[in-house]
């Protein structure tokens, strides 16, 4: 029993199947939520990061035997490979969508999984374990925390349905830059109900500004054919 416990195919083989278990519990998590990047990519990124430590531990052990006066190996130098190599993956899952950025937290998972596949690799399953409690815990109670009160500028809401086919975006940018509103993010629906054309409400999400300011947005607004309705939901 013991012998099989101390063999490094059943050790290497250990260390896959936790990376492959701590790497998809964060992917699950991600799946859940619809992000771009979900569980099998957070648990081949886990595996792959561990395979490529285990690599550096044990693929040369042969090779370096046999000459030993003359290589100078450091297993650490992959580890560093995957750490800067997991770049292109994570920026594959970032998305900008006018004034919004999305999948940086998931793009951060994903780093956090190579490191997590790294560290299982190299035999330290503690930190590894603990590791992906924390990341479980912060994607998934942090994401249901407002932290808007930490800001300084109280963002409001201004809902602008609109003929899809017949407007821009950029017109009511436009007259927002005019009357110095500061759009912090912007997001779209395609609203229902109406049979005649096809409209989409823009939502702006924008710094609090003063009540004459947003009279005279939707008087602005309003002089457009494309503009249908227009809500504020400032606070």
């Amino acid at each position: 029993m013991l012998d099989i416990l101390a063999n490094d195919t059943f050790i290497m083989t250990v260390r896959l199947v936790l990376a492959a278990i701590l790497g998809g519990l964060v992917g699950v998590e991600r799946e859940y939520h619809q992000h771009p990047a979900g569980f099998r990519t957070h648990l081949l990124v886990s595996v792959g990061s561990c395979l490529i430590m285990l690599l550096a531990f044990y693929g040369f052990q042969t090779y370096m035997s046999e000459n030993e006066n003359y290589i100078n190996f450091d297993p650490s130098r992959l580890a560093a490979y995957v750490v800067s190599g997991i770049g292109f993956l994570g920026a594959g899952t970032i998305l900008v969508q006018g004034y919004t950025v999305r999948g940086l937290t998931t793009a951060a998972s994903i780093w956090v999984v190579a490191g997590i596949g790294l560290t299982v690799g190299a035999g330290l399953y503690t930190p590894a374990i603990i590791t992906t409690v924390i990341v479980i815990l912060s994607l998934y109670l942090l994401g249901k925390i407002d932290f808007n009160f930490l800001s300084k500028a109280q963002k409001n809401n201004i809902y602008i349905t609109v003929d899809e086919n017949k407007s821009t975006l950029t017109s009511i940018i436009s007259v927002c830059e005019q009357l110095d509103i500061q759009i912090k993010a912007i997001s779209s629906e395609r609203q229902e109900g109406y049979k005649e054309s096809s409209v989409i409400e823009y939502r702006l999400y924008v710094a609090t500004v003063e009540e004459k300011t947003y009279y005279a947005l939707v008087e602005a607004l309003q002089n457009y054919e494309f503009v249908r309705k227009i809500n504020i939901d400032a606070k």
